[in-house]
């Protein structure tokens, strides 16, 4: 077993059509913290940056990922502001997929974090799945 090195971390997702995926950053973001946030993004939220909606139903989204053995507390993720989480929540690391390093938002993310202590890491994707493809193949 890995040691915890934080305390409290921070994730946020959609988590639409729960998939191995998701799993595996709650399973590698609970390995490095002793309790674990998830923000589940609001219908609203994923429509204003994603501009689409999700297949299943925000409720129900979070009554999936508080169902996971990893998951601590679920929050409603209404903006993409991680900033104003952070002054809510006081995690000391925010957890996020790959997918997003190196993106502008992600950069400015990183540099507000360092400045108050808080820690950023990034988990690989895990590669031949998204919640896009399984709307795809589903589709077809």
């Amino acid at each position: 077993m890995i040691e915890k090195k934080y305390k409290v971390g921070y994730t946020t997702g959609v988590f639409d059509m729960f998939h191995i995926g998701h799993l595996n950053i709650l399973k590698r973001a609970k390995e490095q913290c002793e309790y674990l946030i998830v923000g589940v993004s609001t219908d609203e939220t994923v429509e204003s940056y994603k501009h689409k909606t999700p297949v299943i139903k925000f409720e129900e989204r979070c009554a999936i990922v508080e169902a996971i053995k990893y998951v601590d507390r679920v929050v409603p993720q209404t903006s993409m502001n991680k900033m104003d989480a952070y002054k809510e929540l006081k995690f000391d690391v925010l957890f996020h997929g790959s997918d997003w390093q190196g993106s502008d938002m992600y950069e400015k993310i990183i540099q507000d974090f360092a400045a108050v202590g808080v820690d950023v890491i990034f988990f690989p994707h895990t590669d031949g799945i998204s919640s896009t493809l399984i709307r795809e193949k589903a589709n077809k």
